[in-house]
């Protein structure tokens, strides 16, 4: 036991930390159109893992969090199809920027919801995730991720050469 995890789930919540850590890295270059081909790398990768590993603990029926994997483990094939098929060319610019945000909202949607689950402050606020705290956070979040990607979609212009 790590932190009073299991390996498994040390290892798949250290993966999403870093899928956030090197998303919101990435982020910030699609906001100032600087192409972080290396961050860009290491979230898409970490992300894959954390949505692919989740669906690695027990369960006896699909539940939200499967769902939520799910959502995100199609988002990132058109992401990676966009960048690595496409080279970002055309459409698949804007198609890209829109995935990649919609992956790193889902990781933090879930970061949100699992803080709210497993830290004592924040769960005596919202026990059940219904109270105006986690709403609050969760569409504080969605709000942050809507405008950024809007900002993102129309600031993001590549250097073409360097994505070939």
């Amino acid at each position: 036991m790590i932190f009073g995890m299991t390996t498994f789930t040390f290892i798949h919540v250290v993966l999403s930390l870093i899928g956030i850590v090197a998303g919101l890295v990435a982020m910030a270059g699609l906001l100032t159109s600087t192409w972080r081909e290396g961050w860009t790398a290491v979230f898409l990768a970490a992300t894959i893992a954390t949505s692919a590993t989740g669906f690695g603990f027990p369960f006896t029926k699909l539940l939200p969090s499967h769902i939520v994997g799910i959502i995100s483990l199609v988002v990132l094939a058109v992401a990676l199809f966009t960048l690595y098929g496409r080279h970002l060319s055309g459409v698949w610019r804007p198609v890209y920027v829109i995935t990649a945000m919609i992956a790193l909202y889902l990781n933090v949607f879930v970061l949100i919801v699992q803080s709210f689950l497993k830290i004592a402050p924040l769960k005596a606020l919202a026990p059940t995730q219904s109270e105006l705290p986690f709403v609050a956070a969760q569409g504080a979040a969605l709000v942050f991720f809507v405008i950024a990607t809007i900002v993102a979609v129309r600031k993001f212009r590549p250097v073409t050469a360097r994505m070939a």
